[in-house]
């Protein structure tokens, strides 16, 4: 058998080769992580585990090469540059400062104990996402003319968003830190499914009469910066 592969990382470290079987997978699958770089490999249930070892050692120069081009994780923490509604804010600790969370020009301010600054951000950042996503979907279910939406959040490793067959809608709250019109692409999208519940060319078109366009620039953007939204608040 061939031994399990491992990867390097930029800090001199090793990843190791998470393996999964699943009954449902038809041919193995590679992901990263987006969160904290884990390198994942989904096999179907009877493949050889010598061969994906084999197969995945084929990918080393692609795994390497995504890893490293990964964003460190950037805490929450007094002086860090984070996101916010597709600008960039500085966060800033004040001592003394009233415990409720504030923007001042470009920078986030947030008072209390230093050692839960970060906390409290994480619960404001939340929050704000939640209350921004609640009014954006309710919006769309309007156009769109369905029964309203329950909705909320959580922080999904690789979905922006997901529609129930009953109609729940679930977001990833780090959608709070993209662009304003990246955030609402998602939200139509997701109503979208309460038309359509595939990738169909109707569906597309659903989404695109409700968005106003088509969000494929948007989508874009979060393909090429989903992984940096995936740093804040890790480390």
């Amino acid at each position: 058998m061939s031994s399990e592969p491992s990867f390097a990382d930029p800090g001199g470290g090793r990843r190791p080769l998470v393996v999964r079987r699943s009954g449902r997978a038809r041919r193995m699958r590679l992901s990263i992580d987006p969160r904290d770089g884990a390198v994942k490999l989904i096999l179907p249930a009877r493949a050889s585990l010598s061969a994906a070892y084999r197969w995945a050692e084929s990918h080393r120069g692609w795994i390497e090469a995504t890893i490293a081009a990964m964003p460190a994780p950037t805490p929450l923490g007094d002086g860090a540059l984070i996101p916010y509604e597709g600008g960039d804010y500085r966060l800033c600790w004040v001592a003394g400062a009233a415990r409720r969370i504030a923007i001042e020009g470009d920078r986030i301010l947030v008072g209390g104990p230093e050692d839960m600054a970060g906390r409290r951000v994480l619960r404001w950042l939340r929050a704000e996402a939640l209350a921004r996503l609640t009014a954006e979907t309710a919006h769309y279910v309007g156009l769109a003319g369905v029964t309203p939406a329950r909705v909320g959040i959580g922080d999904a490793k690789t979905r922006w968003g997901s529609c129930t067959a009953s109609g729940d809608i679930r977001y990833n709250w780090r959608l709070i830190l993209a662009p304003p019109e990246v955030r609402r692409a998602t939200v139509a999208h997701e109503v979208g499914h309460r038309l359509h519940m595939d990738h169909s060319p109707a569906f597309h078109a659903a989404v695109a009469r409700l968005f106003g366009r088509d969000p494929k620039p948007e989508r874009a953007w979060l393909r090429a910066n989903g992984s940096r939204l995936h740093a804040f608040g890790r480390g």
